[in-house]
């Protein structure tokens, strides 16, 4: 469908696509493999074939019949019309904005082209996408996110290890908060590994020639890239539900006090790590048995509301908890201080407040959530995934900071290790001083 270039290009918009945290829902603009858009193609030529049934019996002796030309599927016209018909979304290469034409001639039958004896039809529209100019924009664009999300990628995880390190190391802080914080901080590092490996192996597979790519028999390296793409998809989720874990167990803090046993650590571990398995589990299961086509890392149609469902429920649901504890913490704020601070100061540390609480609640992913993808490169586009490229990645770096580095507990604890450290090094030399 695509020259070797554009296949390069498709695996970069691939890891792109692939590596954003399905808060919007992906419609028809998806990547999609050869297989699957001739599966496509099949589904909307049977759709096709009981249109023109419907419509045979309304067809007149001067109009042109409606029929499938391999790609579209075209209505009954009257004689001397020119027929246009929006370019299918159902074939990703197309610009689906625009449209393509037929003429049906005086006599009713669809004007030809006498040098080929063919059906006349007008494509241009619908092909700008595969100019070179735009492919060359495209591919620009692609490889400036594919940087920033790796950078970000990269600076969430040293933050994040570094994080992981200091809550494991000193006894004093291993409590329920900071074991939730811990499993926070390995989804998201797992996150991040999984993004480089699934890119990796992506990368292996778009470097191919063209000629490789041609081929419609499963390769060996196939199954690991199943496998990557299933470990992403995997720890996507369960860092989405390690955010819902924090958020649920503040929110109880808050209303019912009842979370700071670490019996329940338990319970929030099966939450965080046992959920996700179980839909993503299930995912596998129908993707390998109804769409196991190349490699999985494209939506399938509806078989991507399997793990996209219960992410977005997560998200929705971490929402409204966080609006929820907004809610409580202006209120006491207000109860507590009226009269004695100045409303302005009130303001900022509430503002303050919900600042620190947004990374952790992940309220950047409502932002974007509920609008479609827009023509690729197109403003909107590249507004939307420049925004979820950088909060996405670096998510894990914001959170390190403002629960381990900025934590006055961990501070306090970092501080006393680095005194002790000098005071020993201190007597240390002082005994070889005296030994000497």
């Amino acid at each position: 469908m695509l020259s070797t270039q554009g296949i390069c290009s498709l695996a970069l918009f691939h890891a792109v696509m692939m590596m954003m945290t399905v808060t919007a829902l992906v419609d028809s603009d998806d990547v999609i493999t050869r297989d699957e858009q001739i599966y496509v193609l099949i589904g909307a030529h049977a759709r096709c074939e009981r249109s023109i049934r419907a419509q045979m019996p309304l067809v007149t002796e001067d109009d042109c019949v409606p029929e499938w030309d391999g790609i579209i599927c075209w209505p009954r016209s009257r004689a001397g019309q020119l027929v246009s018909v929006l370019c299918p979304e159902y074939i990703y290469d197309f610009n689906h904005r625009g449209r393509a034409y037929r003429q049906c001639d005086a006599s009713g039958s669809w004007e030809l082209v006498p040098s080929i004896n063919r059906t006349w039809a007008n494509y241009t529209e619908c092909t700008r996408y595969l100019t070179s100019n735009h492919r060359v924009q495209e591919e620009k664009v692609f490889e400036r996110l594919h940087l920033m999300y790796t950078v970000g990628y990269s600076i969430s995880l040293a933050s994040l290890l570094v994080a992981v390190s200091i809550l494991c190391y000193f006894k004093r802080l291993h409590c329920t908060r900071n074991y939730i914080h811990i499993h926070l901080f390995a989804s998201f590092i797992c996150r991040a590994v999984s993004i480089f490996v699934k890119d990796a192996v992506l990368y292996s597979i778009s470097d191919q020639d063209e000629a490789e790519q041609e081929l419609t028999t499963e390769k060996p390296h196939m199954a690991g890239c199943k496998v990557a793409v299933t470990l992403f998809l995997y720890f996507l989720a369960t860092n989405h539900y390690w955010i819902l874990v924090e958020g649920l167990y503040l929110h109880s803090l808050i209303f019912m006090a009842f979370l700071s046993d670490k019996n329940y650590l338990w319970a929030l571990t099966i939450i965080g790590w046992g959920v996700p398995a179980v839909f993503v589990s299930i995912w596998v299961s129908a993707r390998a048995s109804l769409a196991d086509t190349q490699c999985w890392d494209i939506s399938a149609g509806n078989l991507k509301w399997i793990y996209q469902v219960p992410i977005l429920a997560a998200i929705v649901v971490n929402f409204l908890l966080f609006i929820n504890i907004i809610r409580v913490l202006a209120s006491k704020l207000w109860e507590t201080n009226t009269g004695k601070l100045d409303p302005r100061q009130q303001y900022r540390k509430l503002l303050k407040s919900t600042l620190v609480l947004m990374p952790l609640f992940g309220v950047h992913y409502m932002v974007f959530m509920a609008l479609p993808y827009t023509e690729v490169t197109g403003l909107l586009w590249q507004v939307q995934m420049h925004y979820e490229m950088f909060f996405n990645s670096s998510q894990g770096f914001f959170v390190a900071f403002i629960y381990c580095f900025c934590n006055g507990e961990v501070q306090a604890e970092v501080k006393k290790a680095w005194l002790r450290r000098s005071l020993a090094s201190d007597l240390k030399q002082k005994a070889r001083m005296t030994n000497s």
